[in-house]
Protein backbone atom coordinates (compact mmCIF):
# COMPACT_ATOMS: atom_id res chain seq x y z
CA UNK A 1 0.00 0.00 0.00
CA UNK A 2 1.33 3.40 -0.95
CA UNK A 3 1.82 6.09 1.67
CA UNK A 4 -0.46 9.12 1.54
CA UNK A 5 1.80 11.33 3.69
CA UNK A 6 2.80 13.39 0.64
CA UNK A 7 -0.86 14.22 -0.12
CA UNK A 8 -1.43 15.93 3.26
CA UNK A 9 -1.24 19.77 3.41
CA UNK A 10 1.64 21.35 5.39
CA UNK A 11 0.91 22.64 8.94
CA UNK A 12 -0.02 26.32 9.29
CA UNK A 13 2.90 28.70 10.07
CA UNK A 14 3.37 29.90 13.65
CA UNK A 15 2.73 33.60 14.37
CA UNK A 16 5.94 35.60 14.97
CA UNK A 17 5.04 36.54 18.58
CA UNK A 18 4.08 32.96 19.76
CA UNK A 19 5.92 31.53 22.81
CA UNK A 20 5.96 27.83 23.73
CA UNK A 21 4.21 26.85 26.99
CA UNK A 22 6.53 25.33 29.58
CA UNK A 23 5.33 22.46 31.77
CA UNK A 24 5.24 23.37 35.43
CA UNK A 25 7.77 21.58 37.66
CA UNK A 26 6.90 19.99 41.00
CA UNK A 27 8.33 23.03 42.79
CA UNK A 28 5.94 25.36 40.99
CA UNK A 29 2.80 23.43 42.00
CA UNK A 30 0.77 24.74 44.92
CA UNK A 31 1.09 22.85 48.22
CA UNK A 32 -1.60 20.22 49.00
CA UNK A 33 -4.37 21.22 51.37
CA UNK A 34 -3.61 20.44 55.03
CA UNK A 35 -5.10 17.27 56.52
CA UNK A 36 -7.73 17.76 59.17
CA UNK A 37 -6.51 16.66 62.61
CA UNK A 38 -8.05 13.44 64.01
CA UNK A 39 -8.51 13.03 67.71
CA UNK A 40 -6.89 9.91 69.29
CA UNK A 41 -10.29 8.66 70.42
CA UNK A 42 -11.65 8.89 66.86
CA UNK A 43 -8.56 7.15 65.47
CA UNK A 44 -9.11 4.20 67.82
CA UNK A 45 -12.72 3.96 66.68
CA UNK A 46 -11.59 3.82 63.03
CA UNK A 47 -8.71 1.36 63.44
CA UNK A 48 -10.35 -0.99 65.93
CA UNK A 49 -13.93 -1.83 64.96
CA UNK A 50 -15.95 -3.48 67.67
CA UNK A 51 -16.99 -7.05 67.11
CA UNK A 52 -19.53 -9.07 69.03
CA UNK A 53 -21.29 -12.39 68.68
CA UNK A 54 -24.68 -12.12 67.02
CA UNK A 55 -27.32 -11.96 69.75
CA UNK A 56 -30.13 -14.47 69.50
CA UNK A 57 -33.55 -12.85 68.99
CA UNK A 58 -35.06 -14.55 72.01
CA UNK A 59 -35.57 -17.78 73.94
CA UNK A 60 -38.21 -20.39 73.25
CA UNK A 61 -40.69 -21.36 75.96
CA UNK A 62 -42.53 -24.37 74.55
CA UNK A 63 -41.79 -27.89 75.71
CA UNK A 64 -40.64 -29.42 78.98
CA UNK A 65 -37.40 -27.94 80.37
CA UNK A 66 -34.43 -30.29 80.82
CA UNK A 67 -30.75 -29.94 81.78
CA UNK A 68 -28.28 -31.10 79.10
CA UNK A 69 -24.59 -32.01 79.48
CA UNK A 70 -22.21 -30.85 76.73
CA UNK A 71 -18.69 -31.85 75.77
CA UNK A 72 -17.43 -28.40 76.79
CA UNK A 73 -15.40 -27.51 79.87
CA UNK A 74 -15.60 -24.03 81.34
CA UNK A 75 -12.44 -21.88 81.19
CA UNK A 76 -11.55 -19.17 83.69
CA UNK A 77 -8.82 -16.52 83.65
CA UNK A 78 -7.07 -14.68 86.49
CA UNK A 79 -4.48 -12.49 84.74
CA UNK A 80 -5.45 -9.90 82.12
CA UNK A 81 -2.68 -7.27 82.19
CA UNK A 82 0.00 -9.32 80.41
CA UNK A 83 0.69 -9.60 76.67
CA UNK A 84 1.57 -12.51 74.41
CA UNK A 85 4.64 -11.61 72.34
CA UNK A 86 4.75 -13.23 68.91
CA UNK A 87 8.17 -14.03 67.37
CA UNK A 88 8.93 -15.23 63.86
CA UNK A 89 11.16 -18.33 63.90
CA UNK A 90 13.77 -18.96 61.20
CA UNK A 91 15.64 -22.27 61.47
CA UNK A 92 18.70 -22.96 59.33
CA UNK A 93 21.48 -25.49 59.21
CA UNK A 94 25.09 -24.47 59.73
CA UNK A 95 25.50 -23.88 55.97
CA UNK A 96 22.38 -21.62 55.90
CA UNK A 97 20.13 -24.24 54.32
CA UNK A 98 16.54 -24.02 55.62
CA UNK A 99 15.37 -26.78 57.95
CA UNK A 100 12.52 -28.70 56.31
CA UNK A 101 12.33 -31.91 58.35
CA UNK A 102 9.16 -32.56 60.36
CA UNK A 103 9.59 -32.69 64.11
CA UNK A 104 13.06 -31.15 64.03
CA UNK A 105 11.83 -27.69 65.00
CA UNK A 106 10.45 -28.79 68.37
CA UNK A 107 13.70 -30.55 69.27
CA UNK A 108 15.73 -27.46 68.32
CA UNK A 109 13.50 -25.08 70.30
CA UNK A 110 13.57 -27.38 73.36
CA UNK A 111 17.37 -27.49 73.17
CA UNK A 112 17.42 -23.70 72.75
CA UNK A 113 15.51 -23.23 76.01
CA UNK A 114 17.92 -25.60 77.81
CA UNK A 115 21.06 -23.98 76.39
CA UNK A 116 20.25 -20.26 76.73
CA UNK A 117 17.93 -19.85 79.76
CA UNK A 118 19.43 -16.54 80.97
CA UNK A 119 19.56 -15.01 77.46
CA UNK A 120 15.85 -15.83 77.09
CA UNK A 121 14.96 -14.42 80.52
CA UNK A 122 13.95 -17.93 81.72
CA UNK A 123 10.70 -17.67 79.76
CA UNK A 124 8.53 -20.58 78.67
CA UNK A 125 7.62 -20.91 75.00
CA UNK A 126 4.52 -21.82 73.04
CA UNK A 127 5.84 -23.08 69.70
CA UNK A 128 3.62 -24.19 66.81
CA UNK A 129 6.31 -26.43 65.29
CA UNK A 130 6.84 -24.20 62.25
CA UNK A 131 7.36 -20.43 62.10
CA UNK A 132 5.63 -18.95 65.17
CA UNK A 133 6.74 -18.77 68.80
CA UNK A 134 4.93 -17.02 71.65
CA UNK A 135 6.07 -15.87 75.08
CA UNK A 136 4.35 -14.15 77.98
CA UNK A 137 6.19 -10.84 78.15
CA UNK A 138 8.99 -9.73 75.84
CA UNK A 139 12.39 -11.32 75.32
CA UNK A 140 15.43 -9.14 76.18
CA UNK A 141 16.16 -8.49 72.48
CA UNK A 142 13.87 -7.69 69.57
CA UNK A 143 15.99 -9.78 67.17
CA UNK A 144 17.70 -12.82 68.65
CA UNK A 145 20.23 -15.17 67.02
CA UNK A 146 21.45 -18.40 68.60
CA UNK A 147 23.46 -21.49 67.66
CA UNK A 148 22.05 -24.84 68.84
CA UNK A 149 23.82 -28.20 68.69
CA UNK A 150 21.71 -31.37 68.81
CA UNK A 151 23.32 -34.63 69.87
CA UNK A 152 21.78 -37.92 68.83
CA UNK A 153 23.52 -41.11 69.90
CA UNK A 154 21.10 -43.46 68.13
CA UNK A 155 20.67 -41.46 64.95
CA UNK A 156 20.49 -44.58 62.81
CA UNK A 157 22.85 -43.20 60.17
CA UNK A 158 24.10 -45.66 57.61
CA UNK A 159 27.74 -46.71 58.03
CA UNK A 160 30.12 -45.91 55.22
CA UNK A 161 30.33 -49.54 54.08
CA UNK A 162 26.54 -49.91 53.79
CA UNK A 163 26.41 -52.74 56.33
CA UNK A 164 23.46 -53.42 58.62
CA UNK A 165 23.09 -50.98 61.48
CA UNK A 166 25.42 -51.65 64.37
CA UNK A 167 22.86 -51.57 67.18
CA UNK A 168 24.53 -54.05 69.48
CA UNK A 169 23.12 -54.00 73.01
CA UNK A 170 26.62 -53.93 74.45
CA UNK A 171 27.18 -50.19 74.08
CA UNK A 172 30.48 -50.21 76.00
CA UNK A 173 32.17 -52.28 73.31
CA UNK A 174 30.86 -50.20 70.42
CA UNK A 175 33.00 -47.23 69.42
CA UNK A 176 30.22 -45.07 68.11
CA UNK A 177 30.74 -41.28 68.01
CA UNK A 178 27.97 -38.83 68.83
CA UNK A 179 26.08 -37.71 65.74
CA UNK A 180 25.72 -33.93 66.07
CA UNK A 181 24.00 -31.29 63.98
CA UNK A 182 24.38 -27.54 64.29
CA UNK A 183 21.42 -25.20 63.76
CA UNK A 184 21.05 -21.45 63.57
CA UNK A 185 17.95 -20.04 65.24
CA UNK A 186 16.65 -16.54 64.57
CA UNK A 187 13.78 -15.09 66.63
CA UNK A 188 12.35 -11.81 65.31
CA UNK A 189 9.62 -9.84 67.07
CA UNK A 190 6.38 -9.80 65.05
CA UNK A 191 3.43 -8.64 67.17
CA UNK A 192 1.96 -8.16 70.63
CA UNK A 193 -1.38 -9.72 71.63
CA UNK A 194 -3.19 -8.56 74.79
CA UNK A 195 -4.55 -11.21 77.16
CA UNK A 196 -7.48 -8.89 77.82
CA UNK A 197 -8.95 -10.30 74.59
CA UNK A 198 -9.34 -13.64 76.42
CA UNK A 199 -11.09 -11.88 79.29
CA UNK A 200 -13.55 -10.34 76.83
CA UNK A 201 -14.18 -13.77 75.29
CA UNK A 202 -14.99 -15.08 78.76
CA UNK A 203 -17.73 -12.45 78.94
CA UNK A 204 -19.14 -13.55 75.58
CA UNK A 205 -17.67 -10.56 73.73
CA UNK A 206 -15.24 -10.53 70.82
CA UNK A 207 -12.51 -7.97 70.15
CA UNK A 208 -9.96 -7.40 67.41
CA UNK A 209 -7.42 -9.74 69.05
CA UNK A 210 -9.78 -12.49 70.25
CA UNK A 211 -9.01 -15.00 67.50
CA UNK A 212 -5.26 -14.39 67.79
CA UNK A 213 -5.32 -14.88 71.56
CA UNK A 214 -7.38 -18.08 71.26
CA UNK A 215 -4.92 -19.34 68.63
CA UNK A 216 -2.06 -18.87 71.12
CA UNK A 217 -3.71 -20.94 73.85
CA UNK A 218 -4.64 -23.58 71.24
CA UNK A 219 -0.92 -23.78 70.37
CA UNK A 220 -0.17 -24.21 74.08
CA UNK A 221 -2.54 -27.21 74.17
CA UNK A 222 -0.92 -28.70 71.06
CA UNK A 223 2.58 -28.28 72.48
CA UNK A 224 1.48 -29.85 75.78
CA UNK A 225 0.15 -32.92 73.95
CA UNK A 226 3.34 -33.18 71.86
CA UNK A 227 5.38 -33.38 75.07
CA UNK A 228 3.17 -36.26 76.22
CA UNK A 229 4.05 -38.26 73.09
CA UNK A 230 0.65 -37.96 71.43
CA UNK A 231 0.01 -38.28 67.71
CA UNK A 232 -0.87 -34.78 66.48
CA UNK A 233 -3.25 -34.25 63.58
CA UNK A 234 -3.74 -30.49 63.40
CA UNK A 235 -5.67 -29.70 66.60
CA UNK A 236 -6.55 -33.35 67.35
CA UNK A 237 -4.50 -35.45 69.76
CA UNK A 238 -4.31 -39.24 70.04
CA UNK A 239 -2.86 -41.01 73.09
CA UNK A 240 -1.12 -44.38 72.87
CA UNK A 241 -3.80 -46.10 74.93
CA UNK A 242 -4.96 -49.58 73.78
CA UNK A 243 -8.45 -48.89 75.13
CA UNK A 244 -8.81 -46.23 72.40
CA UNK A 245 -8.02 -48.67 69.55
CA UNK A 246 -10.60 -50.52 67.42
CA UNK A 247 -9.55 -53.11 64.84
CA UNK A 248 -10.83 -52.34 61.32
CA UNK A 249 -9.13 -55.25 59.57
CA UNK A 250 -6.39 -55.20 56.95
CA UNK A 251 -3.74 -54.16 59.45
CA UNK A 252 -5.56 -50.86 60.11
CA UNK A 253 -6.92 -49.65 63.43
CA UNK A 254 -9.18 -46.80 64.37
CA UNK A 255 -7.80 -44.65 67.15
CA UNK A 256 -10.19 -42.56 69.23
CA UNK A 257 -8.73 -39.15 69.85
CA UNK A 258 -9.78 -35.70 70.90
CA UNK A 259 -10.13 -32.47 68.98
CA UNK A 260 -9.17 -30.10 71.76
CA UNK A 261 -9.56 -26.39 71.17
CA UNK A 262 -10.92 -23.28 72.84
CA UNK A 263 -14.21 -21.87 71.59
CA UNK A 264 -15.82 -18.48 72.23
CA UNK A 265 -19.49 -18.95 73.09
CA UNK A 266 -22.25 -16.65 74.28
CA UNK A 267 -21.70 -17.94 77.81
CA UNK A 268 -17.95 -17.38 77.61
CA UNK A 269 -14.84 -19.36 76.64
CA UNK A 270 -14.93 -23.17 76.79
CA UNK A 271 -12.68 -26.11 75.96
CA UNK A 272 -14.23 -28.33 73.29
CA UNK A 273 -13.15 -31.99 73.37
CA UNK A 274 -14.32 -34.48 70.83
CA UNK A 275 -12.10 -37.39 66.97
CA UNK A 276 -11.09 -40.57 65.28
CA UNK A 277 -8.24 -41.26 62.91
CA UNK A 278 -6.81 -44.37 61.28
CA UNK A 279 -3.45 -45.79 62.34
CA UNK A 280 -1.28 -48.70 61.29
CA UNK A 281 -1.56 -51.68 63.63
CA UNK A 282 1.67 -51.79 65.67
CA UNK A 283 3.65 -54.98 66.07
CA UNK A 284 5.76 -57.29 63.88
CA UNK A 285 6.06 -56.17 60.26
CA UNK A 286 5.15 -59.66 58.99
CA UNK A 287 1.88 -59.65 60.96
CA UNK A 288 0.91 -56.31 59.44
CA UNK A 289 1.62 -57.55 55.90
CA UNK A 290 -0.40 -60.75 56.45
CA UNK A 291 -3.39 -58.76 57.67
CA UNK A 292 -3.01 -56.04 55.03
CA UNK A 293 -2.96 -58.51 52.13
CA UNK A 294 -5.37 -60.98 53.81
CA UNK A 295 -3.14 -64.03 53.42
CA UNK A 296 -2.32 -66.73 55.96
CA UNK A 297 1.39 -67.39 55.26
CA UNK A 298 4.43 -65.18 54.50
CA UNK A 299 5.09 -67.18 51.33
CA UNK A 300 1.88 -65.72 49.86
CA UNK A 301 2.87 -62.08 50.42
CA UNK A 302 3.07 -59.88 47.31
CA UNK A 303 6.35 -58.06 48.03
CA UNK A 304 5.75 -55.38 45.40
CA UNK A 305 2.57 -54.38 47.28
CA UNK A 306 4.40 -54.79 50.58
CA UNK A 307 7.07 -52.31 49.49
CA UNK A 308 4.43 -49.66 48.75
CA UNK A 309 2.57 -50.33 52.01
CA UNK A 310 5.70 -50.15 54.20
CA UNK A 311 7.40 -47.10 52.69
CA UNK A 312 7.97 -44.25 55.18
CA UNK A 313 6.63 -46.24 58.14
CA UNK A 314 8.76 -46.24 61.30
CA UNK A 315 10.08 -49.39 62.92
CA UNK A 316 12.09 -50.41 65.96
CA UNK A 317 14.71 -53.11 65.55
CA UNK A 318 15.62 -55.67 68.18
CA UNK A 319 17.53 -56.27 70.31
CA UNK A 320 18.73 -52.64 70.66
CA UNK A 321 15.26 -51.05 70.25
CA UNK A 322 16.56 -48.43 67.78
CA UNK A 323 14.03 -46.54 65.66
CA UNK A 324 14.35 -46.13 61.87
CA UNK A 325 12.19 -45.13 58.89
CA UNK A 326 11.62 -47.70 56.13
CA UNK A 327 12.79 -46.59 52.68
CA UNK A 328 12.23 -49.88 50.85
CA UNK A 329 13.07 -53.59 50.63
CA UNK A 330 16.18 -55.41 49.47
CA UNK A 331 16.24 -56.76 45.93
CA UNK A 332 17.24 -60.24 47.11
CA UNK A 333 16.24 -62.38 50.05
CA UNK A 334 18.13 -62.36 53.33
CA UNK A 335 20.19 -65.45 52.39
CA UNK A 336 21.45 -63.88 49.16
CA UNK A 337 21.65 -60.15 49.95
CA UNK A 338 25.37 -59.39 50.25
CA UNK A 339 27.22 -56.35 51.63
CA UNK A 340 30.82 -55.39 52.32
CA UNK A 341 31.92 -55.81 55.96
CA UNK A 342 35.20 -54.36 57.17
CA UNK A 343 37.16 -56.49 59.63
CA UNK A 344 40.60 -56.13 61.15
CA UNK A 345 43.23 -58.55 59.95
CA UNK A 346 44.77 -60.44 62.82
CA UNK A 347 48.30 -60.17 61.38
CA UNK A 348 48.94 -56.45 60.84
CA UNK A 349 45.71 -54.93 62.16
CA UNK A 350 44.74 -53.31 58.85
CA UNK A 351 41.01 -53.38 58.03
CA UNK A 352 39.99 -55.89 55.39
CA UNK A 353 36.66 -55.86 53.49
CA UNK A 354 34.85 -59.16 53.04
CA UNK A 355 31.55 -59.98 51.34
CA UNK A 356 28.94 -61.49 53.67
CA UNK A 357 25.20 -62.05 53.49
CA UNK A 358 22.80 -60.25 55.81
CA UNK A 359 21.64 -63.61 57.19
CA UNK A 360 25.16 -64.82 58.03
CA UNK A 361 26.07 -61.46 59.58
CA UNK A 362 23.22 -61.55 62.10
CA UNK A 363 23.42 -65.30 62.82
CA UNK A 364 27.21 -65.80 62.94
CA UNK A 365 28.60 -62.36 63.81
CA UNK A 366 25.79 -61.14 66.08
CA UNK A 367 24.60 -64.48 67.43
CA UNK A 368 20.91 -63.76 66.72
CA UNK A 369 18.67 -66.68 65.80
CA UNK A 370 16.55 -66.08 62.68
CA UNK A 371 13.63 -68.46 62.24
CA UNK A 372 12.04 -67.46 58.93
CA UNK A 373 13.70 -64.28 57.55
CA UNK A 374 16.15 -66.08 55.22
CA UNK A 375 13.66 -66.59 52.37
CA UNK A 376 12.21 -63.06 52.45
CA UNK A 377 13.52 -59.59 51.53
CA UNK A 378 15.23 -57.44 54.15
CA UNK A 379 13.94 -54.12 55.44
CA UNK A 380 16.03 -51.22 54.06
CA UNK A 381 16.35 -48.19 56.37
CA UNK A 382 19.39 -46.57 54.73
CA UNK A 383 19.92 -44.35 51.72
CA UNK A 384 19.79 -45.17 47.98
CA UNK A 385 23.57 -45.42 47.66
CA UNK A 386 24.21 -46.67 51.19
CA UNK A 387 21.49 -49.17 52.15
CA UNK A 388 21.12 -50.54 55.68
CA UNK A 389 19.41 -53.92 55.92
CA UNK A 390 17.62 -55.70 58.76
CA UNK A 391 15.95 -59.14 58.68
CA UNK A 392 12.19 -58.68 58.63
CA UNK A 393 11.53 -60.65 61.81
CA UNK A 394 13.66 -58.22 63.84
CA UNK A 395 11.46 -55.24 62.86
CA UNK A 396 8.43 -53.99 64.78
CA UNK A 397 6.11 -51.19 63.65
CA UNK A 398 5.96 -48.43 66.28
CA UNK A 399 2.56 -47.22 67.58
CA UNK A 400 0.57 -44.16 66.50
CA UNK A 401 1.46 -44.06 62.80
CA UNK A 402 -1.28 -42.57 60.62
CA UNK A 403 -2.77 -44.72 57.87
CA UNK A 404 -3.27 -42.26 55.01
CA UNK A 405 -4.56 -44.59 52.30
CA UNK A 406 -8.27 -44.85 51.50
CA UNK A 407 -10.36 -47.35 53.46
CA UNK A 408 -12.38 -50.12 51.89
CA UNK A 409 -16.16 -50.17 52.18
CA UNK A 410 -16.04 -52.79 54.95
CA UNK A 411 -13.38 -50.86 56.87
CA UNK A 412 -15.38 -47.65 56.60
CA UNK A 413 -18.58 -49.25 57.86
CA UNK A 414 -16.66 -50.96 60.66
CA UNK A 415 -15.14 -47.62 61.68
CA UNK A 416 -18.58 -45.99 61.89
CA UNK A 417 -20.03 -48.88 63.89
CA UNK A 418 -17.15 -49.26 66.37
CA UNK A 419 -16.68 -45.53 66.88
CA UNK A 420 -20.25 -45.17 68.10
CA UNK A 421 -20.43 -44.66 71.85
CA UNK A 422 -23.27 -44.48 74.34
CA UNK A 423 -23.61 -41.19 76.25
CA UNK A 424 -22.38 -42.54 79.59
CA UNK A 425 -19.40 -44.25 77.94
CA UNK A 426 -18.51 -41.08 76.04
CA UNK A 427 -18.72 -38.98 79.21
CA UNK A 428 -16.41 -41.41 81.00
CA UNK A 429 -13.87 -41.31 78.17
CA UNK A 430 -13.88 -37.51 77.99
CA UNK A 431 -13.45 -37.15 81.75
CA UNK A 432 -10.58 -39.61 81.63
CA UNK A 433 -8.78 -37.78 78.82
CA UNK A 434 -9.10 -34.45 80.65
CA UNK A 435 -7.43 -35.96 83.71
CA UNK A 436 -4.81 -37.70 81.57
CA UNK A 437 -3.96 -34.45 79.78
CA UNK A 438 -3.10 -32.70 83.09
CA UNK A 439 -3.62 -29.21 81.70
CA UNK A 440 -3.24 -27.77 85.20
CA UNK A 441 0.47 -28.70 85.12
CA UNK A 442 1.20 -26.84 81.86
CA UNK A 443 3.50 -23.91 82.81
CA UNK A 444 2.27 -21.62 80.03
CA UNK A 445 -1.38 -22.02 81.06
CA UNK A 446 -0.43 -21.46 84.69
CA UNK A 447 1.50 -18.31 83.75
CA UNK A 448 -1.57 -17.06 81.86
CA UNK A 449 -3.77 -17.70 84.88
CA UNK A 450 -5.98 -20.02 82.80
CA UNK A 451 -7.75 -22.87 84.57
CA UNK A 452 -10.13 -25.47 83.13
CA UNK A 453 -13.08 -26.86 85.05
CA UNK A 454 -13.16 -30.63 85.59
CA UNK A 455 -16.93 -30.97 85.16
CA UNK A 456 -19.00 -30.85 81.99
CA UNK A 457 -20.79 -27.62 81.13
CA UNK A 458 -24.56 -27.88 81.58
CA UNK A 459 -27.05 -25.98 79.44
CA UNK A 460 -30.81 -25.65 79.58
CA UNK A 461 -32.83 -27.52 76.96
CA UNK A 462 -36.46 -28.23 76.11
CA UNK A 463 -38.21 -31.41 74.99
CA UNK A 464 -40.66 -30.46 72.23
CA UNK A 465 -43.79 -32.38 71.32
CA UNK A 466 -43.84 -34.55 68.22
CA UNK A 467 -44.85 -32.64 65.05
CA UNK A 468 -48.45 -32.93 63.89
CA UNK A 469 -49.25 -34.15 60.37
CA UNK A 470 -51.92 -33.07 57.89
CA UNK A 471 -53.70 -35.61 55.68
CA UNK A 472 -55.30 -34.68 52.37
CA UNK A 473 -57.23 -37.07 50.09
CA UNK A 474 -57.23 -36.64 46.33
CA UNK A 475 -58.99 -38.95 43.85
CA UNK A 476 -58.14 -39.24 40.18
CA UNK A 477 -60.23 -41.15 37.58
CA UNK A 478 -58.13 -42.47 34.72
CA UNK A 479 -59.08 -45.07 32.10
CA UNK A 480 -61.84 -46.54 34.21
CA UNK A 481 -59.60 -47.09 37.26
CA UNK A 482 -60.23 -45.51 40.62
CA UNK A 483 -56.76 -44.18 41.57
CA UNK A 484 -56.18 -42.29 44.82
CA UNK A 485 -53.24 -40.29 46.19
CA UNK A 486 -52.71 -39.85 49.92
CA UNK A 487 -50.46 -36.87 50.56
CA UNK A 488 -49.12 -36.64 54.09
CA UNK A 489 -47.44 -33.29 54.74
CA UNK A 490 -45.17 -33.19 57.80
CA UNK A 491 -43.85 -30.10 59.52
CA UNK A 492 -40.40 -30.77 58.08
CA UNK A 493 -41.74 -30.50 54.58
CA UNK A 494 -41.49 -34.24 53.78
CA UNK A 495 -44.04 -35.77 51.41
CA UNK A 496 -45.22 -39.38 51.50
CA UNK A 497 -47.24 -40.70 48.54
CA UNK A 498 -49.38 -43.84 48.86
CA UNK A 499 -51.02 -45.20 45.68
CA UNK A 500 -53.93 -47.60 45.49
CA UNK A 501 -56.41 -48.83 42.86
CA UNK A 502 -60.09 -49.80 43.02
CA UNK A 503 -60.36 -48.10 46.36
CA UNK A 504 -58.09 -50.67 48.02
CA UNK A 505 -54.63 -50.10 49.50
Amino acid sequence: MESHGEDLPPPPPLPPNAEPIKAESADDLPPPPPLLPIKPEEAKKISKPKRALIARPGFGKRGNPIQLVTNHFKVSLKTTDEFFHHYYVNLKYEDDRPVDGKGVGRKVIDKLAQTYPSELAHKDFAYDGEKSLFTIGALPQINNEFVVVLEDVSSGKTPANGSPGNDSPDKKRVKRPYQTKTFKVELSFAARIPMSAIAMALKGQESEHTQEAIRVIDIILRQHSAKQGCLLVRQSFFHNNPSNFVDLGGGVMGCRGFHSSFRATQSGLSLNIVSTTMIVKPGPVVDFLLANQKVDHPNKIDWAKAKRALKNLRIKTSPANTEYKIVGLSERNCYEQMFSLKQRNGGNGDPEAIEISVYDYFVKNRGIELRYSGDFPCINVGKPRRPTYFPIELCQLVPLQRYTKSLSTLQRSSLVEKSRQKPQERMSVLSDVLKRSSYDTEPMLKACGISIAQGFTQVAGRVLQAPKSKLEMVKIFSQGMDVGISTTSFCRGLLELVWWTDGQL
